[in-house]
């Protein structure tokens, strides 16, 4: 990558490359090799140096922190002054207060609280849930990132879904099984804690620890992968195994019969305490 004003005695140079396709304008000023100039981490490379003040929000700080995976069009920042319209950017003008800027590796970006809540508006709380599944951030940093920012337009969303995450749900499917838990009246239970069983340790998604319940949710996407189906069987078999009763409940049944799910649940927990009285 080239940068016009860095080198004012190649500006001729620059000139030729670009006519003869050896460099493309990635930005105005801002050059790349022309294999390269789509790509995002260009893109985002491309921004910084073409505006140090730039700093990434939504989509391409998630990209560059913690969620990589995020789908993209464009690289969306926030820019301290107007600036025209380019290909592959979206520019936006904010006041984002200081403590929620990260400076890493040269890259100026929103932290992983705000940005999870930037999101809310696009993605609901899938970005909360990805944030606080890699551990990211905590819910602690989500509520100061709201109080930081108490002004903006659907706060009112983003509160309820930090409300729905006081549990640390890690998905959508079980941020929706605890709001069940809760509306039943349901306790005793936590969500995605540590079991040790031998030398191995696992994360259940839902556990009554003292009655020996463990809850697992099948989402739509997370156990898809082969990998992932067969150690969720492994770890269900070593469960049983160990004495514990197992349900698992798909993300279908729990929006779409979630009676079938707590009247399950509550026989289950019937079941047990008369086992163990």
């Amino acid at each position: 990558m080239i940068v016009r004003r860095d080198h004012p005695r190649l500006t001729g140079a620059i000139d030729r490359q670009v006519r003869n396709g050896t460099l493309r304008p990635v930005l105005p000023g801002v050059y790349a090799a022309p294999e390269t100039c789509e790509s995002v981490q260009t893109r985002i490379l491309a921004l910084m140096r073409w505006d140090p003040d730039a700093i990434l929000i939504g989509p391409a700080a998630a990209w560059t922190s913690f969620w990589p995976e995020i789908r993209m069009a464009n690289v969306t920042c926030s820019l301290r002054h107007q600036r025209r319209p380019q290909h592959g950017y979206e520019f936006t003008r904010r006041q984002i207060p200081a403590e929620l800027v990260l400076h890493r590796a040269g890259l100026r970006l929103t932290s992983t609280a705000l940005t999870a809540l930037d999101l809310c508006a696009t993605v609901g709380g899938a970005a909360i849930d990805q944030a606080l599944r890699t551990r990211a951030t905590t819910l602690a940093h989500l509520q100061r990132a709201l109080e930081l920012t108490t002004a903006r337009v659907g706060n009112p969303t983003r509160r309820q879904l930090l409300l729905d995450s006081r549990s640390e749900p890690w998905s959508e499917a079980e941020r929706s099984l605890h709001r069940l838990l809760r509306a039943a009246g349901i306790t005793g239970w936590q969500a995605n804690r540590a079991v040790l069983l031998g030398d191995l340790t696992f994360y259940v998604d839902v556990i009554f620890r003292k009655r020996k319940l463990a809850i697992e949710i099948d989402g739509r996407s997370y156990h898809n992968g082969a990998e992932v189906f067969e150690t969720d069987r492994w770890r269900q078999n070593l469960l049983v195994l160990d004495g514990w009763c197992v349900l698992r409940f798909t993300w279908t049944r729990i929006n779409e019969r979630p009676e079938e799910v707590i009247a399950m649940v509550r026989h289950a927990i019937e079941m047990l305490t008369a086992v163990r009285l």
